[in-house]
């Protein structure tokens, strides 16, 4: 029924459009009732005004944006799940030398969008980087054009020369990505700062700059140097850390694309789709995290594992022979957790709807 919204929802984040669905439910008794519909909005919509909100509601919908974070809704009159989706993680490789190959590899396997760029074709084929998205060659002068940079990308500096740098960096402020890092010695960036703020880049935009770029682990060799950057994307990527210069942060939502792109599509298998709504504490996945039950007993996904996860498939046979919704809380503190042989300490909200 709603299988069609779910493909938009991939043809708008392959676009880099951020959105939200929208599902409206209707409780009918404690803790269960109907899907009444989904709506899925962008960012852009939103700005363009193209649904008509309550300012309540509108307020959500931004708040979800910003955070990152699944919002209930709740009036007297209807009760509205907002779930925030943004694209895959981009991470934009300026350069192709010896640290981008590390840094491709590294970043893939934790879950970016991988694009490189450099302007020499011997640096920039796929031949040397299998692993990336995308890779292309042109100067650094014009490549912006084609890069399309977005506010939810993570952008690395790593060119061969100090001119290349400087370059790339004044490019790539003008977009604001949620994270930008850029190589040199502490006497060179301290220059090209200095060069900067004189051709009047605030004070506040250069702060945001992480350079000499990566977490201090002392990386000698070019995988260890990929590895301190790698990490500190990702610390941004998660918010995590009190140093971190960007503190405008998204909080970027599990995502699960391979169940994402088997909802979107019409099965006559029933099927229930299993979402993590809110979570608190320490558990094995957090909200956004979701997984499918199939009918005949086939899962896809999954929201952490464990005597949890077992009992929520438990309850979502129910929901797919009943329709409708479950809302379950599953409590993995204190001796729960241990009963459960789990190191989890934490508690989560989970959503059960019948596809």
């Amino acid at each position: 029924m709603f299988e069609s919204i779910y493909k938009n929802l991939l043809y708008k984040l392959k676009d880099g459009n951020e959105c939200v669905i929208l599902t409206y439910l209707e409780p009918k008794i404690e803790k269960r009732g109907a899907i009444l519909d989904k709506l899925l909005i962008s960012r852009q919509d939103l700005e363009d005004n193209l649904h008509m909100f309550s300012e309540d509601i509108k307020s959500d919908i931004l708040k979800a944006f910003l955070t990152g974070s699944p919002i209930t809704y709740s009036d007297n009159k209807q009760t509205i799940l907002i779930e925030p989706f943004f694209p895959r993680p981009r991470l934009v490789i300026l350069g192709g030398g010896h640290i981008a190959k590390p840094l491709v590899e590294f970043g893939t396997k934790v879950g970016f969008s991988v694009v490189v760029s450099d302007d020499r074709p011997t640096f920039a084929n796929t031949a040397r980087f299998p692993e990336a998205e995308d890779v292309i060659c042109e100067s650094f002068e014009r490549v912006f054009d084609k890069l399309r940079l977005r506010q939810t990308d993570f952008v690395v500096i790593v060119t061969r020369g100090h001119r290349h740098d400087g370059i790339c960096l004044r490019k790539t402020l003008n977009y604001s990505p949620a994270y930008v890092g850029m190589i040199g010695s502490k006497r060179r960036v301290r220059e090209m700062m200095q060069q900067l703020e004189t051709e009047g880049y605030s004070r506040e935009v250069l702060d945001k700059v992480n350079s000499p770029i990566g977490l201090s682990i002392g990386a000698v060799t070019p995988e260890e140097i990929a590895i301190s950057i790698i990490a500190q994307v990702i610390s941004y990527r998660r918010a995590i850390g009190t140093n971190l210069k960007n503190k405008e942060k998204f909080n970027w939502p599990e995502f699960d694309t391979d169940v994402i792109r088997e909802i979107s599509e019409e099965s006559s298998m029933p099927r229930a789709l299993i979402t993590i709504i809110s979570s608190k504490g320490s558990v094995p996945r957090k909200a956004g995290a979701k997984m499918i039950l199939f009918a005949d007993g086939r899962s896809l996904g999954s929201i952490g594992g464990g005597c949890s996860e077992a009992n929520i498939l438990v309850l979502s046979r129910d929901i797919i022979a009943n329709k409708g919704y479950s809302i379950e809380f599953v409590d993995m503190t204190g001796e729960v957790a241990e009963d459960e042989g789990m190191v989890c300490g934490g508690v989560m909200d989970v959503l059960i709807e019948a596809f």
